[in-house]
């Protein structure tokens, strides 16, 4: 269960911590915890008293009787860790492990950074490496960030501008809405996914917890993007949609992109994290969509700890088969 970690310990290791996310942030945590059908809990280890290692872990899982079935454990960006103190590492996982033995199908830990000096540690804790690409994009140098995109998405993002497309902050509940109604059918059409719950998505505007920049056209929501916000550090992708189908000459989606990246410069947020772009082994077709923007190739990958082989097996059944029907 859940241990008692003061609040100011944890901003203080937070704000200090390498590995540092909004992810990992107490606000991120309470939020999570205030989502019916959602929850996370807080694992730390201390030393003399100042903590060493942290990890926020989300419960996410499907309503009704697919839940049963769909009960992951999501670790987002990696855990808070002190540097070269593997000790902590391994007594933080084993608790984690033994915690959501029976509460869980797995535990997934998606990196943010790279946490390859603590391979060793997590092999030994059986958790599997699986390589996830994933594209960074630095915001500070507004002329860099078009020299290094493609030739063809800096021309659809100037075609956009003179077509009369803008970004804005959302500024209302209504706006977030319509987001979500674009990224609700996305997903019910197209990705085929579990795709979090409404209250989720109106929360985290109501909670302040990151920025929605939606792509406006002709007073129209046509798209946009959900981002967690870690100041001066970096805003991430968490969820992007438009209506590429209906607005062709608008370009929703390479939009909802941009406004993310100059809302980082003007900003001076200095990075902009696509928070990844799938397994190298396997074709993406996304991966190209985010490619053009010119960002730095990483592959941080993923950690897996299949706590439940049946049904982690039939899961991925399961999700395949839906994927597949037109």
């Amino acid at each position: 269960m859940d241990i008692e970690v003061s609040k100011e310990k944890w901003q203080s290791f937070y704000l200090s911590n390498f590995f540092s996310s909004p992810f990992q942030s107490h606000s991120f945590y309470s939020f999570f915890n205030s989502i019916e059908g959602l929850s996370a809990n807080v694992f730390a280890c201390e030393k003399n008293n100042e903590i060493v290692a942290l990890c926020v872990v989300t419960l996410q899982k499907e309503k009704g009787f697919k839940g049963y079935f769909s009960r992951r454990a999501i670790i987002y960006g990696g855990p808070l860790l002190s540097l070269n103190n593997l000790q902590a590492v391994d007594t933080l996982f084993e608790k984690i492990k033994a915690y959501y033995q029976r509460k869980a199908i797995y535990i997934e830990i998606r990196n943010y950074f790279d946490f390859s000096e603590y391979l060793k540690v997590f092999y030994r804790l059986e958790f599997h490496y699986l390589p996830w690409l994933n594209y960074q994009v630095p915001t500070l140098n507004l002329d860099e960030i078009r020299k290094n995109m493609s030739s063809s998405r800096l021309r659809q993002v100037k075609k956009a501008f003179k077509n009369g497309v803008i970004w804005k902050e959302a500024s209302s509940i209504e706006e977030v809405k319509a987001f979500y109604s674009i990224i609700s059918n996305l997903y019910q059409n197209k990705i085929k996914k579990p795709l979090l719950p409404e209250s989720f998505f109106l929360e985290f505007y109501k909670q302040n917890i990151g920025k929605y920049l939606l792509v406006v056209y002709q007073n129209i929501i046509i798209g946009g993007i959900m981002c967690p916000v870690a100041p001066a550090k970096c805003i991430y992708e968490y969820y992007i949609c438009g209506l590429d189908n209906e607005y062709k000459e608008q370009y929703p989606s390479v939009m909802a992109t941009w406004a993310a990246m100059e809302y980082a410069h003007n900003n001076g947020i200095p990075m902009f994290d696509f928070m990844g772009a799938g397994n190298p082994n396997e074709d993406y077709g996304v991966r190209e969509f985010k490619a053009r923007f010119g960002g730095n190739e990483v592959n941080y990958g993923r950690f897996i700890y299949i706590l439940n082989p049946i049904l982690y097996n039939l899961g991925k059944i399961g999700l395949k088969f839906l994927q597949k029907i037109k």
